[in-house]
């Protein structure tokens, strides 16, 4: 690869990273010297000088309680870049049946491919079928660094034995020596180490150590908040894929990240396979198979499923995303309500911001029967003094006056008492 390719890569991983991002304080402070901090990136990463900076760390309380740890913009550049490189030759080599971080794919993608196998297992819901539901205890806080640098090593070696149309083998044309630096670099990144807390110290006493990078064991867990940790788990994950489906020989099989599924005609075929899928997992990568995340169910009976529950014919919205959508009307009912009885109107850039929280959930409810639900909570709340619900309750829509019912009253009634 020439040194024009490399440059061209980096400002293209730049433009990836700042996608949606434009608004952010440490995307802004990149970009004041945007041309300068790219060039200076470049060189580091042809000199191989670079290494990472020192990242943030912070809990995010909703839907559960997480720890997270975020990297300085520029290193997000160069995670972008890497997945760039890395994650055409992955693609190729993952199942149909993986979900996560995947072009054109996602948790929608992974619920209709979950109702494609039920009812594929069940003839169309007309035949008794089960569903195994596992999930991995503290995923990305178990990760092998060494076994993921090993899994990632070997597959681009064997991908770059393979020779393309024209004879050529296909690492010809892409810089190793580069791709294989930023790797190393990326997975042996210890993230703790100097890193900036935010919060109070306190509030990782209920933190899980499981769920908690900085009481990993050395060489141990993978930070939730970067791109390239995203296209890892994939990858480290990719091996109980192949077990699962070519060993065990499981047709009925789907994952999102540590979630996966099983479907089978039998129980007692899908109790069995469970000490044996958590002994692979505990041999070959050092995970733990949840105790508390085992669930067998009748598929007719409903299963739920990246925020779905899934029953014959329809689909529901889970009962933890509803009540996230009722604690959201409750707050804007009790602002509006507030300021009416100050007879004092709604700030309109308040009022924009709660359509989009709004419509955020609609949108999400919309893909569920739910239609009742967002009606019957939206119908008699003061959030329509000032919003438009249309019938198919896909969305709100503003209105053009910002003025309380009450102020318009008021006004309307001492504009009929002047002479």
């Amino acid at each position: 690869m020439k040194e024009t390719d490399l440059l061209g890569d980096v400002f293209q991983a730049y433009f990836d990273a700042r996608k949606h991002k434009r608004n952010t304080n440490s995307q802004l402070a990149f970009e004041m010297d945007c041309e300068h901090n790219l060039l200076e990136l470049y060189e580091e990463i042809r000199q191989r000088t670079y290494t990472p900076s020192r990242a943030v760390c912070f809990l995010v309380h909703h839907p559960v309680k997480r720890e997270i740890f975020a990297s300085q913009f520029r290193d997000r550049v160069v995670h972008h870049l890497l997945y760039n490189y890395l994650a055409p030759i992955f693609e190729s080599r993952l199942i149909y049946d993986c979900y996560s971080c995947r072009k054109g794919k996602g948790t929608s993608f992974g619920i209709d491919r979950f109702e494609h196998h039920v009812r594929s297992c069940s003839d169309n819901y007309r035949k008794q079928a089960w569903v195994l539901k596992l999930d991995v205890k503290g995923y990305f806080m178990s990760i092998n660094r060494h076994k993921l640098h090993t899994l990632v090593i070997a597959a681009l070696e064997k991908y770059w034995m393979q020779r393309s149309d024209d004879g050529r083998r296909k690492g010809d044309n892409m810089d190793k020596e580069t791709i294989l630096y930023l790797l190393h670099q990326t997975i042996y990144r210890d993230p703790t180490s100097n890193c900036e807390v935010r919060g109070n110290r306190k509030d990782w006493n209920d933190l899980p150590p499981s769920k908690s990078l900085l009481r990993s064991p050395q060489g141990v867990g993978m930070p939730i908040g970067d791109l390239t940790s995203q296209l890892f788990s994939n990858v480290y994950m990719h091996e109980l894929d192949v077990f699962v489906k070519r060993t065990l020989c499981c047709k009925h099989y789907g994952r999102y990240v540590d979630d996966f599924f099983i479907v089978h005609e039998s129980k007692t075929y899908l109790k069995d396979l469970i000490p044996v899928i958590r002994d692979f997992l505990w041999d070959e990568l050092g995970l733990t198979l949840h105790p508390n995340k085992i669930y067998l169910q009748e598929c007719r009976k409903g299963t739920p499923f990246l925020g779905c529950v899934l029953k014959p014919y329809r689909r529901y919205a889970a009962n933890r995303s509803i009540k996230s959508f009722n604690k959201a009307v409750n707050r804007m009912s009790e602002t509006i309500k507030e300021q009416n009885s100050q007879n004092r109107p709604m700030d309109k850039q308040w009022l924009v911001q709660q359509r989009s929280v709004l419509n955020s959930y609609l949108g999400y409810l919309s893909g569920y029967k739910s239609r009742k639900i967002v009606f019957g909570r939206l119908i008699y709340s003061p959030i329509l003094q000032y919003f438009n619900l249309p019938s198919d309750c896909r969305r709100v829509i503003m209105k053009k006056t910002e003025t309380p019912p009450q102020t318009e009253n008021r006004a309307a009634n001492e504009s009929d008492n002047v002479p």
